[in-house]
């Protein structure tokens, strides 16, 4: 039987998330999986499918397959810096790191033999996928592409006003929260060849954060546009694609493909977590040798740098 041990650096939301699913994940491939985590001393409740929980790097073995780097953006440098001696590979919350990391990012060696993967969970949605593998990239002329929702939403229960989201200083802003958008559009359709953007503050949202980001790019034979908000009361998250033949709207939000020259509607019946699964196994199946490693880490970089309008 495979062994996996993995250690989370941060248990909120989004770690929760990947605990649950990698548990699911290592059932059904047959991995035994040992998972552990790094929390603050205060914050040492018991978490399901948690093995053993610590307070710091010095207590740490230095045998972990992997460590998921899933505490505040503003932190993931410093937390890949201190536990890289900790584990062979790394998964790196999105984005990579903060803006105001990003020159000192770009100096931090990472290891040749080693895995270094930022999240980038709708390049494996079943929207996206489908885009990926039926759509010729040549005959789409025209992009448009949006993500509009209200930020006091995101996180039930919680005050917005608290949240990294809400603070540029915390690595906060929709240009870098997200960062989804960009990631995929490269993913589909590769790096832009110019790029024109509007970044700032126009809604009545208590944050110090950017709450709009609107880009113009071109792609050589194709345009796309990119509209990003926080503000949006009803949650819209789709690509439009103007191809030769047809309209194609990739429904993110509502997991389903419509073309509107034919009428034609596919619907994909899945949940949030069924695609952050997917990028689990992409990830395993990295750091087990079953699939060739990427520079995660470099590309995360380039995309950071992209939501700023600064082509690599």
């Amino acid at each position: 039987m495979k062994r996996l041990k993995v250690c989370f650096i941060g248990v909120g939301s989004i770690a929760k998330r990947h605990i649950r699913n990698l548990q699911t994940v290592c059932i059904e491939r047959g991995i035994d999986l040992q998972m552990d985590a790094v929390r603050r001393a205060e914050a040492h409740s018991k978490i399901d499918n948690i093995y053993s929980v610590y307070s710091g790097v010095e207590q740490l073995p230095d045998d972990y397959d992997a460590i998921f780097i899933t505490n505040p953006t503003d932190l993931h440098l410093e937390t890949l810096m201190t536990y890289h001696s900790k584990a062979k590979n790394f998964f790196i919350e999105k984005p990579v790191v903060s803006l105001r990391q990003l020159e000192l990012a770009e100096h931090f060696k990472i290891r040749n033999n080693s895995v270094y993967y930022v999240a980038a969970p709708l390049r494996y949605n079943a929207v996206i996928q489908w885009v990926k593998q039926n759509v010729d990239k040549a005959d789409v002329i025209s992009i448009r592409s949006i993500s509009s929702s209200y930020l006091p939403d995101w996180r039930p229960g919680q005050d917005y006003r608290t949240t990294y989201s809400a603070h540029k200083d915390m690595g906060g802003g929709v240009s870098i929260d997200l960062i989804h958008e960009w990631d995929y559009l490269t993913y589909l359709f590769g790096w832009p060849e110019k790029v024109f953007s509007l970044v700032g503050k126009k809604s009545n949202l208590e944050i110090d954060s950017d709450d709009f980001a609107i880009y113009i790019a071109e792609f050589g034979d194709k345009i796309a546009e990119l509209h990003l908000d926080y503000f949006g009361r009803k949650t819209i998250r789709e690509i439009q694609l103007i191809t030769k033949d047809d309209t194609i709207v990739g429904d993110i939000a509502n997991n389903r493909v419509h073309f509107l020259r034919s009428g034609k509607v596919i619907d994909f019946q899945e949940e949030r977590d069924d695609y952050q699964r997917r990028e689990l196994i992409y990830f395993i199946d990295m750091i087990l040798g079953s699939r060739n490693p990427e520079d995660g880490y470099h590309h995360g970089i380039e995309v950071l740098k992209l939501t700023q309008g600064i082509l690599r």
